[in-house]
């Protein structure tokens, strides 16, 4: 089951020495990623963790990418993830979703895989759009995908590879619904 409780990424403690070194106001910071200052500091505070586009947004204010935000100390070759840790450590996000990143402690890598997990009737209708590109690959369940002016069922085995800047959004149609999510 999907819980939120003990689960944190604690990014924002990385957000904010990366803000800190960078001599920048918590202002700055939401000012150039369209968030309130108050969210900014929840997200420092790890109050709360953000959805995928706001720490697009946040990164790119900060001359980053959200692999960096995400990323440990360490610098390994290669990252063992078992399907058990991956669903035990799922943390919600303030829009309802469930995520767990993939290989935070692999060092500057060139993409980011996420493993999401969303409960009908609990995520919020929200559409974004950040820079970069996206594959999404369906697990288990089915979800409504709503890519510009057109919508998409995907269902488990299902995928879907298209630009970001795209305003895009899901939707569970199941009552759970799992899928890898790929950010380049």
């Amino acid at each position: 089951m999907l819980t939120a409780e003990g689960n944190t990424l604690n990014i924002g403690d990385r957000i904010r020495i990366l803000r800190t070194s960078q001599k920048r106001t918590l202002q700055e910071v939401a000012d150039g990623s369209d968030l309130s200052k108050s969210m900014i500091s929840k997200i420092e505070n790890n109050k709360t963790v953000p959805s995928v586009a706001a720490l697009v947004k946040i990164a790119q204010v900060l001359g980053t990418n959200i692999s960096s935000l995400l990323e440990t100390e360490e610098w390994l070759n290669a990252i063992f993830t078992a399907r058990l840790t991956a669903e035990q450590n799922l943390t919600k996000t303030d829009k309802g979703y469930f995520i767990y990143p993939f290989g935070t402690e692999y060092h500057q890598k060139k993409m980011q895989p996420m493993l999401f997990a969303a409960k009908k009737g609990e995520v919020k209708q929200h559409e974004l759009s950040h820079e970069g590109e996206e594959f999404i690959y369906v697990i288990e369940g089915e979800m409504k995908m709503t890519l510009g002016d057109a919508e998409y069922l995907l269902k488990a085995g299902d995928s879907m590879y298209f630009n970001c800047l795209q305003k895009h959004g899901i939707m569970p149609v199941s009552d759970e619904v799992k899928y890898l999510d790929i950010f380049v």
